[in-house]
């Protein structure tokens, strides 16, 4: 049995070293691909017991709708998610409102057109994707849902993309309708530079430099990738507080048993 035991324990160790060396490679990996070294943030909704920060997701809200929406879309998100974010039921039918959704087919078989509903879900700013990227110099701009999963750093490289616009260095050639930026892979961008100081006015009277946006969007694009993030995190929690509590009554009982066993020894003698 301890031979089993331990031919088990080191199999499980090799295991978690491989796991480890496996994930460490995949992290220098895909830090390799992006080819620069993004800048730490610090966000609210980092580690077990991180949060989102709801000012902040409904100012990123605003700056996705005042700039990123003509030519983003958020095909995953739901108007009614948007309580998530504390607004009210009638402040988000406002919101649903304003866009602009195509039903159908009607009575007479054909597709109209009607304002979003709480059910309905961000529209894309594009019919398809051709329609993109002629829109685009050729370029089809991405659905912004996923968008902090999809690359490596998340937020922290939504930040980093959104602030690294700059002028490429005099060795450096920008191809036509590039722009250059210090974070993006090869550093040529289609996407033009989107935000500046004060592209918007926020609702409630925070300065909107560009750093403060950029934090702001990617707060939000964090939210919609992972809605459920505080939800999972809880979960965790109590999870490991009720293996913990096995863990206590388990070292109890075997305390007890093998108590008596010694003290049935011990009336033997």
């Amino acid at each position: 049995m301890k031979t089993l035991a331990k031919s088990a324990a080191r199999s499980a160790t090799k295991y978690a070293l491989g796991a480890l060396c496996g994930l460490m490679l995949g992290t220098a990996s895909a830090q390799a691909a992006e080819g620069v070294k993004l800048p730490e943030q610090d966000w609210s909704f980092d580690g077990v017991l991180g949060l989102f920060d709801r000012a902040q997701l409904q100012r990123g809200l605003q700056v996705y709708r005042e700039v990123c929406a003509g030519c983003h879309g958020l095909r995953y998100i739901a108007f009614r998610n948007l309580a998530d974010l504390q607004y009210n039921e009638d402040q988000i039918k406002a919101i649903a409102s304003e866009a602009i959704i195509v039903d159908g087919p009607d009575d007479e078989g054909e597709m109209f057109e009607r304002e979003g509903r709480l059910p309905d879900y961000f529209p894309s700013p594009f019919a398809n994707d051709k329609a993109a990227a002629a829109s685009n110099n050729g370029a089809v701009p991405p659905d912004l849902s996923l968008m902090a999963k999809a690359r490596f750093g998340g937020a922290d490289y939504i930040h980093a993309l959104l602030t690294g616009y700059e002028e490429a260095p005099a060795d450096f050639e920008v191809l036509e309708g590039l722009s250059y930026n210090a974070y993006f892979p090869g550093h040529q961008i289609a996407m033009a530079q989107p935000l500046d100081d004060d592209a918007v006015e926020y609702a409630d009277g925070t300065e909107a430099s560009l750093d403060q946006m950029a934090r702001d969007v990617a707060a939000f694009l964090t939210w919609t990738a992972e809605p459920k993030l505080e939800a999972r995190k809880t979960a965790g929690i109590w999870v490991i507080l009720f293996f913990l509590f096995v863990t206590g009554v388990t070292y109890a009982s075997k305390k007890k048993i093998w108590a008596d066993l010694h003290k049935d020894d011990g009336s033997k003698e």
